[in-house]
């Protein structure tokens, strides 16, 4: 069986099992275990023999234990810092003394791990497959990984959740980082003992996580077949899970784990033994490949009932509806009723039904500028092809070239790339002179005396479809813009849109 027929069978949401593997593919400033505890020891003594001498006690059976490696080198790293406030790691001991000055305490060692990963310095040659990688979010439940860098989080705007966390989150568009995150040093997991804290604090939060896996398909990136985490976690499940049972059948048939082998362009799914201590012999699905495309163009292909997307959007209702009040303050009021049409069109509505009884339409055009990044980098043709059942009047502004060219069959898309050259033409006409500069960066204009503050998004649509200012740039100030359904942001969303798509 083939990658795409063998996701093209999940009935539910799928789960990203995340490893370092992933981070090495994509960043230039990515560690594996060994790799990361081997740099921070070249750093402290300036040679590789500390670490290999380290290394070589913590050797058991033939295998290398990190736990201990990283519990030794933590306190030599420790106390150096300590003995020489001045010296090479003088930021660290900054970082160490402000913490301490406010009563929490943390380790040297941690916090310069933090300070390694703190930066996601991409690889260039990866851009296109992290576009492809960033897709498939619209079908994502969750992710949970062991890495501490903020990868997953800036791919899939997901948000982050770390130690106890964890319990009161939902599962839908979450980041589970149970060995710690870098922004906070202290909950970091590297050593002997923060592991066997780990097995004693955290047994409500394997729950949950179990709960994860016995529902969902799950899939591992980053991880060899031999990996700890893998063992420890199918252990885990068929603790509570009978081997021979219906229910392990099906989470055997789910999981699958993709492990990278250089050059192989291969998208055969093949059954691979797996040898658990003190278990039987468990049989899990693997891919052996390098071809990362396909299996992401697998998942954002995937045709589910409901997408991701939705759920979170369901689940933030729902978690108006339990708290009383909506995040802008106001009160909620719900409504039981067999009548739709005869809500406010303004209400939020959890509709419970028959499919047969009940039709859903997407009525407002706003979300499509709101969201404009989110939906193209999905791709989410879905939600695009309701562009055709909305009302979008000739007055508004409205950015249809992106989302042309992921469903090109749009029937409204000609009047609407009608409608946007047309509009953005005409504004640029009425603008004073003092908007055409020859800036070429954001930051000139904000600092140009002659360009009024009320003129300063003028000048950036200007610059912009006069090919002045750099496109990512752009772009970049438009993720950013805190009020995106404010009249400027969907201005120069038209511009940038145009500019980006049009050729």
């Amino acid at each position: 069986m083939n990658i795409q027929e063998f996701i093209g069978h999940y009935r539910n949401h799928p789960v990203l099992f995340v490893g370092a593997g992933i981070s090495l593919r994509y960043l230039d400033n990515a560690f594996t275990w060994d790799g990361l505890l081997k740099h921070i020891a070249y750093e402290l003594k300036g040679n590789n023999e500390f670490y290999l001498d380290i290394k070589a006690e913590s050797r058991e059976n033939g295998l290398y234990d990190y736990r201990r490696v990283a519990t030794k080198l933590e306190k030599e790293f420790n106390k150096i810092l300590s003995d020489d406030r001045y010296g090479k790691f003088k930021d660290i001991n900054d970082i160490f003394y402000r913490e301490m000055e406010a009563e929490n305490y943390l380790s040297r060692f941690k916090i310069y791990i933090s300070q390694l990963v703190k930066q996601l310095d991409f690889k260039e040659d990866m851009r296109e497959e992290l576009s492809e990688l960033k897709k498939i979010r619209k079908n994502i439940g969750s992710v949970i990984t062991t890495n501490y860098d903020k990868l997953i989080e800036d791919v899939f705007g997901f948000e982050a959740l770390v130690g106890n966390d964890i319990l009161l989150s939902n599962p839908y568009g979450s980041v589970y980082k149970i060995h710690g995150c870098y922004v906070d040093p202290s909950k970091i997991i590297v050593t002997q003992d923060d592991y066997q804290q780990f097995d004693e604090k955290y047994e409500l939060i394997r729950a949950q996580l179990l709960s994860i896996f016995i529902h969902n398909p799950i899939i591992f990136l980053g991880y060899g077949i031999g990996d700890e985490n893998i063992k420890s976690l199918l252990k885990t499940i068929f603790t509570y899970v009978e081997p021979n049972s219906e229910d392990a059948e099906r989470i055997r048939d789910n999981f699958l784990l993709v492990e990278y082998e250089q050059g192989s362009m291969s998208h055969e799914i093949s059954a691979h033994d797996i040898d658990l201590e003190g278990f039987s012999t468990i049989r899990i699905n693997k891919l052996r490949t390098d071809d990362f495309k396909e299996i992401y163009k697998s998942l954002s292909n995937l045709s589910l009932p409901v997408s991701a997307m939705d759920i979170r959007k369901v689940q933030s209702i729902v978690k108006d509806i339990y708290s009383g009040a909506s995040d802008d303050g106001t009160s909620i009021k719900v409504n039981i009723t067999e009548d739709i049409d005869a809500l406010d069109n303004r209400d939020k509505i959890l509709v419970i039904g028959s499919a047969k009884s009940i039709s859903y339409e997407h009525k407002n055009s706003s979300s499509f500028n709101s969201e404009y990044f989110d939906i193209v980098e999905e791709s989410n043709h879905n939600l695009i092809k309701l562009i055709d059942k909305i009302n979008i009047s000739a007055q508004q502004w409205f950015p249809i070239y992106a989302f042309d060219t992921i469903s090109p069959d749009l029937e409204e898309a000609a009047r609407l790339k009608e409608q946007q050259v047309r509009k953005i033409t005409g504004y640029l006409e009425t603008q004073p002179k003092t908007v055409e500069t020859e800036h070429t960066k954001l930051q000139e204009i904000f600092d140009d005396g002659t360009v009024t503050r009320p003129n300063e998004l003028n000048a950036i649509m200007w610059s912009t479809w006069n090919d002045k200012i750099s496109l990512d740039e752009v772009e970049a100030f438009l993720k950013k813009m805190p009020d995106k359904k404010g009249t400027g942001y969907r201005r120069l969303l038209c511009v940038y849109d145009y500019k980006r798509y049009s050729v």
